[in-house]
């Protein structure tokens, strides 16, 4: 008998998914416990929306990353920071510090775990990479300056 899974079935499958099992086996396990239903043409038919919505939403998500990658690859920010004498930081420029400033001049809403950025602990030039989505990047260039 084909069953649509409405929650995860160790030996079976994940939830949302279709699969093949015994009538006795959904009969007597998987209805009663709500774990299942039986794959009719309305249950089939609402499974295939919510796959499609899934991929829609899905690819959304994609395009917004591809054209934040856009907005922002090569741009630069710019980090002011105090330094003693000899150059050296006090402390050092966080990825924390450069999301802020990123977010408030390009007007965006970028986690700050999603950027890499080497340790900054010295005026100059960086570069911070941005990973917006799987296989999306955004290379942005960080100054720091006194």
């Amino acid at each position: 008998m084909k069953v649509i899974l409405l929650a995860d079935v160790k030996g079976q499958g994940k939830k949302g998914e279709l699969c093949n099992v015994s009538d006795g086996y959904a009969r007597n396990f998987l209805f009663p416990k709500n774990l299942a239903v039986e794959a009719n043409s309305a249950a089939m038919a609402e499974l295939k929306s919510r796959e499609d919505a899934k991929n829609h939403h899905k690819q959304e998500e994609i395009n917004a990353a591809k054209a934040l990658a856009e907005k922002l690859n090569g741009k630069s920010v710019n980090i002011k920071a105090k330094a003693g004498a000899s150059g050296k930081l006090f402390g050092a420029v966080t990825s924390k510090e450069i999301v802020q400033q990123l977010n408030k001049d390009f007007e965006t809403e970028i986690d700050r775990k999603k950027m890499s950025v080497a340790d900054i602990k010295s005026y100059g030039s960086y570069t911070a990479e941005i990973k917006l989505h799987t296989g999306i990047v955004a290379k942005i260039t960080v100054n720091v300056t006194e």
